[in-house]
């Protein structure tokens, strides 16, 4: 037979590679055509086509080449060698059957390997996948995610998006992150924010289009006092959502910060951006900028290196859109105008708050003490109601527990107090890391923390005390008394003090 290569090509080595080589090829054909033929495009879908398998082809490649010189220098030296491939005779029965079984077989298997890889890209593109894999260490935002507003929303959409190359960037982070988790070096928690997060603009508002936030919204909050009634009080606020287009103006409001007519830049001193002594804003529209530095911070030079340095976006307040720890106080009182903790028990409130927040080794020992917690309390303080109100109680201890399980995750140290979400200023800074009323510009201009900058508050109402009610707004009433200090202070101050 005439060989059409030379005779170095034609050793076992070469040979295994150019089946590596091409069944690889076949595989990364058949998933750009799935690719092509697909209603919508998956981020994972790279990792397997245009990674994993473009990888295991060069190896063939590699092994193709390595094997044909190999075998050339063996020439060369004059050590000839020759490889007789089997003599296939159709007209033989055991020829044909072999033929038949091998041919078959190289079929199957080559349908069942694409079958494969395509089912290997449809479990890396899965929230499970992103979620469980590392379960110990992603197991908090996994729990968290799957109780956020975007939980039908896919983990590599806000992650990596569409496009090659946010993709290659989050594989080259991944690759890290992998070693981390193998070798146990992964902080306990995980820090944030994210600074190589793609930009919001690019993923966020794919869906959510700022030039259409310019409403104003009714937002009504309900809270229960910690005391021994559970004393009712609620909130209407007239939320400033703002924003606004080039038909409709530039608005004022909450999205004014939302690179529409306006573009805010900070720099900030710490990893988690809490810290923000210079903020500059620019308007758009005719390029004036103006600087604003906290009188509470000297700024060097040395300060703006460019990992400090940020343009703000949807992430510097919606920092938590799908992984949300939600304090204690909140989810107790969202349970309890539920009805789903019974308001009617003497102190609720306070002790559901006490036993989430007590500190406990694990999830296990958590859920446990929370009962116990809870029973002893009545059982010491309240037998009466231990005994007739036993059911509304094993009630209440299972929405507690309830709230624990999803948001506090000691073998992690992942509870909300290191993941404090930015919208709003009641548990972390939030607004008041610039709204403080302490960043002036050189003209006198002061980024004011002016409540009714955000919001209007419509009305207000204490249970037994007639409700507060103005469409002007009326003046907020702290329901402890603590005199003006409300008007002074951050009220993260005292709602999220460190343990």
């Amino acid at each position: 037979m005439k060989k059409r290569f030379p005779s170095s090509f034609y050793n076992p080595v070469t040979i295994a590679g150019v089946l590596i080589a091409v069944i690889s090829f076949g595989l990364i054909l058949f998933l750009m055509l799935l690719e092509l033929l697909a209603t919508e495009h998956k981020p994972y879908m790279g990792i397997i086509a245009f990674v994993i398998l473009p990888g295991i082809l060069i190896v063939g490649l590699i092994l193709i080449a390595f094997g044909a010189y190999r075998e050339h220098m063996r020439e060369k030296s004059g050590h000839f060698r020759h490889y007789n491939f089997p003599v296939l005779d159709l007209n033989n029965p055991k020829h044909r059957r072999a033929f038949t079984i091998f041919s078959v077989g190289t079929i199957l298997l080559l349908l069942f390997t694409a079958f494969g890889s395509f089912q290997a890209y449809e479990y890396t593109d899965s929230d499970q996948f992103c979620g469980t894999v590392c379960h110990k260490v992603m197991d908090p935002e996994y729990t968290a995610y799957q109780s956020s507003p975007h939980a039908r929303v896919g983990c590599v959409k806000c992650h990596i998006g569409s496009g090659a190359e946010w993709y290659v960037r989050s594989k080259f982070s991944g690759a890290y992150q992998v070693y981390s988790v193998l070798f146990n070096k992964y902080a306990r928690p995980i820090e944030t924010p994210i600074h190589n997060l793609r930009p919001a603009q690019e993923t966020c508002e794919q869906c959510h289009w700022p030039k259409h936030f310019f409403s104003e919204k009714e937002h009504k909050n309900t809270y229960f006092i910690s005391d021994e009634g559970n004393t009712k009080w609620t909130l209407t606020l007239l939320m400033k959502v703002g924003g606004g287009t080039e038909e409709s103006g530039n608005r004022t409001g909450i999205h004014w910060h939302m690179n529409i007519g306006n573009q805010v830049t900070y720099m900030t001193t710490d990893r988690q951006r809490m810290n923000i002594p210079w903020v500059k804003t620019k308007s758009l529209a005719t390029g004036k900028e103006t600087i604003y530095k906290s009188t509470q911070a000297k700024i060097t030079d040395d300060m703006f290196k460019p990992e400090n340095v940020r343009k703000m976006d949807c992430m510097d307040c919606h920092n938590r859109p799908s992984h949300q720890y939600n304090p204690p106080f909140r989810s107790v009182d969202h349970l309890m105008a539920a009805n789903a903790i019974d308001p009617s028990l003497p102190y609720i409130k306070s002790i559901s708050v006490q036993a989430l927040e007590n500190s406990y080794s694990s999830k296990k020992t958590a859920l446990d003490s929370i009962k116990t917690v809870i029973q002893e309390f009545y059982s010491a303080n309240y037998p009466e109601i231990a005994s007739s109100k036993k059911n509304l109680i094993d009630s209440a201890i299972s929405q507690v527990q309830l709230i624990y399980s999803r948001n506090y995750f000691p073998e992690m140290n992942v509870s909300w107090r290191y993941f404090p979400e930015q919208i709003g200023h009641m548990y972390s800074p939030g607004c008041f890391r610039c709204h403080d009323g302490q960043h002036v510009s050189s003209d006198g201009k002061v980024l004011s923390k002016d409540c009714n900058i955000c919001h209007t508050l419509l009305a207000q109402e204490f249970e037994g005390q007639p409700a507060q009610v103005s469409l002007g707004g009326v003046e907020y009433k702290h329901p402890i008394d603590i005199g003006n200090a409300w008007k002074t202070s951050i009220c993260s101050d005292c709602h999220n003090r460190k343990k």
